[in-house]
């Protein structure tokens, strides 16, 4: 999407992240690994946020209590009872406690931490979503998501002993307590953003309020409950729209890091090159339903190329005295009906493509443009 708009001439800006803090990372990376300049990014991203937190506390919304749950390290965050429970590994027949969610494996823990008012903002994101009813796309997962606030909201642990997450940044004036990973990685929008030292009347400029936010299925909890509470608190404007995208799959389960469950990216682009990955990423990813990633299906894609895209341009250019005038005035479409059928084609393609990328659906864009050259 971000492409799209660039080639319209729009001003265009990408902002994505890698996981670099959690229990998972702090266990993965010895801090004597990390560089100086690395630190110094960190330092100040730290600067940032303490003062994102900071803010909160200061507008009441942020108090210290006990915190016992359910907690999975693999997906970050604390479940409630309703959301576990007790699976059998098949393998070894060991009994363990697992989420409902994920399939990921979760202990009990019980721990002092600082938490946010999320439930005093029930009403306020209710509200919200009833005026931009389109907030979170696809509308099937905007209605999870109005059925979850509905149904009532606990307040958020947003920080974690020290003794058990030392990797992260700490909470202002309070070194015993470390932030919690998601508002930590949440408030990246902001800093990406140049929030809060933006030019006056040029608040926008750096990219805020977001156009769109694309992220997995996964993490639409996070994305369209707890980070809409954390700008509300603090007067600050919403992303415009959320597209949350299904899965890829590899052997019909969900890839993921920590099983190994995954595909090398480098290796698949070596292979196939960077356009055919582009092409069956767009054209085959799921929005509402999970993909599943197959070579097989690569390679059909990579034949789809060859035969519609390659054949066209072949067509176009080839022979000795091509030349853009020459090739433009034999292509002058005849006055005939077939003429006229697919100059009719040519001519509404564009608003089409449109249409499909206003509704934040790249896949079906792409399908009507290799429609139209089968044709």
């Amino acid at each position: 999407m971000q492409r799209y708009h660039a080639l319209k001439g729009k001003k265009a800006i990408l902002c994505t992240g890698t996981d670099e803090h959690g229990m998972k990372v702090g266990t993965e990376i010895p801090l004597e690994k990390i560089s100086e300049a690395q630190a110094q990014l960190q330092i100040q991203r730290a600067a940032q946020k303490a003062g994102q937190e900071l803010m909160l506390k200061e507008r009441g919304y942020i108090y210290t209590s006990k915190h016992e749950g359910w907690y999975s390290v693999s997906d970050e965050t604390f479940y409630p009872p309703s959301s576990v429970h007790l699976t059998l590994d098949h393998a070894t027949g060991r009994k363990y406690m697992a989420s409902q969610e994920t399939g990921k494996e979760v202990e009990w823990t019980s721990e002092n931490n600082y938490h946010f008012r999320l439930s005093s903002f029930r009403d306020r994101l209710l509200d919200f979503y009833a005026k931009n009813p389109e907030f979170v796309q696809p509308s099937t997962r905007m209605q999870d998501v109005v059925q979850q606030v509905t149904a009532g909201l606990s307040d958020l642990s947003i920080s974690r002993p020290v003794e058990r997450l030392s990797w992260g940044i700490p909470v202002p004036d309070d070194t015993s307590q470390t932030i919690y990973v998601w508002l930590d990685a949440l408030i990246n929008y902001l800093t990406k953003a140049n929030y809060p030292f933006q030019i006056p009347g040029q608040e926008d400029a750096a990219g805020w309020p977001a156009d769109v936010h694309v992220i997995g299925k996964d993490i639409v909890r996070f994305h369209c409950i707890y980070w809409p509470a954390f700008l509300l608190a603090l007067d600050l404007p919403l992303p415009k729209q959320i597209l949350t995208h299904a899965h890829w799959t590899l052997g019909r389960e969900k890839m993921s890091k920590s099983t190994g469950n995954v595909v090398n990216p480098f290796m698949a682009l070596d292979r196939f090159g960077s356009d055919v990955m582009r092409y069956y990423l767009i054209r085959d990813g799921g929005i509402r339903d999970d993909s599943n990633y197959d070579n097989v299906f690569i390679l059909q894609r990579y034949k789809d190329i060859q035969g519609t895209c390659g054949n066209l341009v072949s067509r176009v250019v080839r022979g000795k005295d091509w030349n853009v005038r020459r090739a433009v005035e034999a292509g002058i479409i005849d006055t005939d009906l077939q003429g006229e059928i697919h100059r009719a084609l040519l001519e509404n393609l564009p608003a089409t493509v449109e249409y499909w990328m206003s509704q934040l659906q790249p896949g079906a864009a792409m399908k009507e443009i290799l429609k139209m050259l089968d044709q």
